[in-house]
């Protein structure tokens, strides 16, 4: 079995953003040379998350929308975190995006279903943060 790691260091330009990572993960299998297994990406960050869905505008706003009714960013003393740093909100959004997601390789390519795609979603940005990409298979 082989195992092929990558760490994926990016600064995003805003404090929230989704951005489509799948054509890193797309050449990081590729140069695997792995055909049959498994790929794990997961974010490296706890106000970050890694998470498969629809590449769509519309989608990434409602998304927005919804994440900040669920865990307002302002006012900052709701949180009791926010003793410390602003980020509470952060913190709570990528508890309900989520950390990873494992997709299959078949034929030496992701085994998507229709319009998936990998997305890293920034909650807490504009600094350098990681996520992971590791390729296990035959």
């Amino acid at each position: 079995m082989k195992s092929v790691t990558e760490y994926v260091t990016l600064t995003v330009p805003k404090r929230r953003m989704m951005v489509n990572i799948t054509p890193k993960v797309e050449e990081v299998v590729r140069q695997s040379g792995i055909q049959e297994g498994l790929v794990l990406v997961n974010a490296m960050h706890i106000t970050a998350s890694v998470f498969i869905n629809d590449d769509e505008p519309g989608l990434h706003a409602d998304y927005e929308k919804w994440l900040e009714k669920l865990a307002p960013e302002k006012p900052h003393a709701q949180y009791a975190h926010n003793g410390y740093e602003d980020n509470a909100d952060a913190h709570m959004k990528r508890q309900i995006m989520g950390r990873e997601v494992v997709v299959a390789i078949t034929g030496g390519k992701l085994d998507f279903g229709p319009w998936e795609q990998i997305f890293y979603g920034e909650f807490d940005g504009m600094r350098p943060k990681r996520y992971l990409i590791k390729a296990i298979g035959e």
